[in-house]
């Protein structure tokens, strides 16, 4: 699995916690067998009344609870919480675009959501005002970054919004006609990705920082293949390997689903596709400022 939100949790994904027996450790769960006792009809007992026994055989005929009555994650849960989040982001990213960016605001929302992020991610529990700050923190960075390039290139944020919906919308189309298919081996190339593409990252800033290269996007932009800057095929395979991740996301809401995981865990499902959606926006915003320079 390629989200550490998805990966660290103890509920969600292949390597989620089990029973002895192989069972998933959710609540509910009968250590016998993994199988819960067959119920016997409520028995007539003395002093019991013909009414009192006609409700025990009502409550006994009951259909079984849905996952919302016994506390267990839904996808509406994972749907709410996801879209509150994403809320509290575009609040903030609106309020500090209208307010005027702010250099400061800017470079300590992002340092911010780097460490919220990070504590989320690591939690084995989650915590509502944690995600939720991060998302502040992560609103105003979005708003401040938005606000500079759309100065600089006018219409480039609403290109980018457009482009991460319908990625999104794609991502999910895929894998609810089961097109896409999560399998190890895809998991295992898609971390290898990951990898290269944070080691790229992470060269390219070092050289910029140093002045190694005086490029605006460093290596993005100072080496191109065919005539084409080579951002632009970075920018392309980024929002695929972010578009997969994606996938990745809903298979393991999913199984999580399916599982019974307390209802709780939905806000970390959310916190997981809140990141990947900022990840992609980011890549979509610097990918088309590439190709606008052209």
């Amino acid at each position: 699995m390629s989200n550490p939100v998805f990966e660290k949790s103890p509920y969600f994904g292949q390597n989620a916690q089990r029973t002895p027996a192989g069972y998933p450790a959710y609540p509910g769960y009968v250590p016998d067998g993994g199988r819960p006792a067959a119920r016997q009809p409520a028995p007539s007992q003395p002093g019991l009344a013909a009414g009192e026994v006609a409700d025990l055989e009502r409550a006994y005929r009951q259909p079984p609870a849905a996952p919302a009555d016994t506390g267990r994650m839904t996808y509406d849960d994972v749907i709410v919480k996801t879209g509150l989040v994403l809320a509290v982001i575009v609040l903030a990213g609106a309020a500090h675009w209208v307010a005027g960016p702010n250099v400061a605001l800017t470079m300590g929302g992002a340092l911010v959501g780097l460490v919220l992020g990070l504590v989320n991610s690591f939690k084995r529990e989650p915590s509502k005002g944690l995600i939720l700050a991060y998302a502040a923190a992560e609103g105003v960075f979005l708003g401040g970054i938005s606000a500079v390039f759309n100065a600089q290139w006018e219409g480039i944020v609403l290109q980018a919004v457009i482009g991460t919906a319908a990625t999104f919308a794609a991502a999910l189309f895929l894998f609810k006609s089961g097109t896409v298919r999560v399998t190890p081996k895809l998991t295992r190339i898609v971390l290898v990705a990951l990898v290269g593409y944070a080691l790229f990252s992470l060269v390219n800033v070092v050289l910029m920082l140093t002045g190694a290269s005086a490029d605006p996007w460093g290596l993005r932009t100072g080496v191109e293949l065919m005539g084409i800057p080579l951002g632009v095929f970075i920018g392309v395979f980024a929002v695929g390997l972010a578009a997969v991740c994606l996938i990745m996301d809903f298979d393991a809401i999913k199984r999580g689903v399916d599982a019974g995981v307390p209802g709780r865990f939905a806000w970390s499902a959310a916190f997981g596709l809140a990141v990947t959606l900022v990840w992609l926006y980011l890549e979509f915003l610097r990918l088309l400022a590439i190709l606008r320079e052209e």
